[in-house]
């Protein structure tokens, strides 16, 4: 077998052959008048008026000898076979075309169409053009890419020969219309907001970090798809507004989890979590429905069936349930005890983070579907709280704290759906009150202090738009691990082109 590099010489040879005779082997157009879906849509009339026409595309096998040769071309929309007959054509293009065209290449043919003699819907050919040369031989059909790591740095490969992928790439792109067209048929308005921020609000992550050269500005990546920004626009009169878009957080790689992905999140006045919970039920069935036809599913060995009744789960119930940890009385020393236990790895020592931990041991067991409710409000700095004293003065404040009452074990008006162990997105009935917002920024503030890196940045201008008003609001916010659930794929698989380190 030949290496790259002699197949590399041969076919630079056979680029100059066609510089020899004048033929360009990297022209800026050829003759294309259809896509080749086209073409196999209206064969019959094709074939009926026996006109010539022109189509493109990559060469993808080659077989034949002497007089005859069937080539299949590819554009990315279909297949289709080309004949080539030595006595259809002169002997001049029938001979650059043998001498010159490899697997890989790609060409432009005119044509007619023709039904072969095994009915295989062709065109014969009358004459062609090269339209890209190709200097390196594509991976063996049979064998394809089969080093994971290759299949990654090298995706156009891996797009072009593995269908399977290029179908979930393409229904990935299907995935986000449907969700664009779900919510502007309700009325919801797509907005844009910024990719680099000051402070990364509306979550709790570690960021990217970069500097704004003309401003002279530390800055960071985006860590949620404008919270802040979107909440902003409910102050400013608009009713309903959403947005996808890329994110960034600077943290580990795993099955569901990337540095950046595609989220979406939305923004409802005068609505709260219960309407929300409503239509993300709506939202993920149709989901369901339109990208892949069925509502039942399975992913790492858990089933679900979004068309069931959705569970409704108490977070800190779930966490005593299945660990025997009551995280509202326990102390942090417990909740470590009890991870070292369970023989789960935590990070950070604080109790928001203890908390994080158990749940996320706890949510694996769960197959859903479900919405995970009552949050304490350690975990959640931006939702409203459920309890009737939502608002207090700063008096009453610190007549409860004198008396060593525990505000941060308070229930929030939270929902994350759960399927198959994951959390697919999270929302809540937004915080409007300015006072309780600067106060869970100031406890926040101190997390960052201690070294908590994902604890969320302190953002005053927010709190001042609170000042000015915002309406009562519902936020609910997921991305394409919900994707890559309903795939049943690891989420980096379904990356277009993910992130490799450089060859070294």
């Amino acid at each position: 077998m030949a290496s790259l590099e002699e197949i590399k010489e041969i076919r630079l040879k056979k680029l100059n052959k066609l510089r020899e005779v004048g033929v360009d082997p990297y022209p800026a157009k050829v003759s294309r008048d259809f896509d080749l879906i086209e073409v196999k849509n209206d064969f019959a009339d094709l074939e009926k008026s026996g006109k010539e026409f022109s189509v493109a595309g990559r060469v993808m096998a080659i077989r034949g000898q002497g007089a005859i040769f069937f080539v299949v071309i590819f554009d990315g929309t279909e297949k289709i076979q080309i004949i080539i007959k030595k006595d259809e054509i002169s002997e001049d293009i029938f001979s650059l075309f043998v001498d010159t065209v490899d697997i890989g290449d790609f060409i432009s043919v005119t044509g007619t169409a023709l039904t072969s003699q095994r009915g295989e819907q062709s065109v014969l050919l009358k004459k062609w053009a090269m339209a890209s040369k190709s200097l390196l031989p594509l991976p063996e059909k049979w064998a394809g890419l089969q080093d994971v790591e290759e299949r990654y740095r090298k995706r156009y490969l891996d797009l072009l020969l593995n269908n399977e992928l290029r179908d979930l790439i393409i229904k990935k792109s299907q995935f986000w219309d449907v969700i664009r067209n779900f919510f502007k048929q309700k009325g919801f308005l797509e907005v844009e907001t910024p990719t680099l921020e000051l402070t990364t609000g509306g979550a709790e992550a570690r960021p990217f970090q970069t500097h704004h050269n003309d401003f002279d500005l530390d800055m960071y990546l985006r860590i949620s798809v404008g919270e802040l920004w979107q909440k902003r626009l409910m102050a400013a009169g608009f009713p309903k507004t959403f947005e996808i878009g890329r994110v960034y957080r600077n943290e580990g790689t795993s099955p569901e989890h990337l540095q950046e992905f595609t989220n979406l999140e939305f923004y409802w006045s005068y609505a709260d979590y219960r309407d929300g919970i409503n239509l993300v039920k709506k939202l993920y069935r149709e989901i369901a429905q339109e990208i892949f036809g069925k509502t039942k599913f399975e992913y790492n060995g858990l089933t679900f069936d979004l068309a069931d009744e959705w569970q409704e789960i108490d977070y800190t119930s779930e966490i005593k349930k299945q660990t025997g940890v009551n995280v509202e009385m326990a102390t942090e020393k417990e909740m470590k005890e009890k991870c070292i236990e369970l023989k789960i790895t935590y990070k950070g020592e604080n109790k928001e983070r203890l908390i994080d931990t158990l749940w996320k041991y706890c949510r694996k067991n769960i197959s859903g579907p479900a919405f995970v409710v009552h949050h304490p409000v350690l975990v959640a700095p931006l939702a409203k709280k459920t309890s009737p004293l939502a608002s207090r003065s700063p008096l009453l404040d610190k007549e409860r704290e004198e008396k060593g009452e525990d505000f941060s074990m308070e229930k929030v008006q939270m929902y994350q759906p759960i399927i198959a162990g994951s959390e697919v997105g999270k929302g809540y009935s937004e915080l409007n009150d300015p006072i309780d917002q600067a106060k869970r920024f100031e406890e926040q503030g101190k997390l960052l202090e201690s070294g908590d890196e994902e604890a969320m940045m302190p953002d005053l201008e927010f709190v001042e738009m609170l000042e000015h008003g915002m309406p009562p609001t519902c936020g609910f916010g997921f991305g394409e691990r919900l994707f890559a659930i309903l795939a049943n794929r690891p989420l980096r698989e379904l990356q277009t082109f993910p992130l490799m380190r450089p060859r070294g």
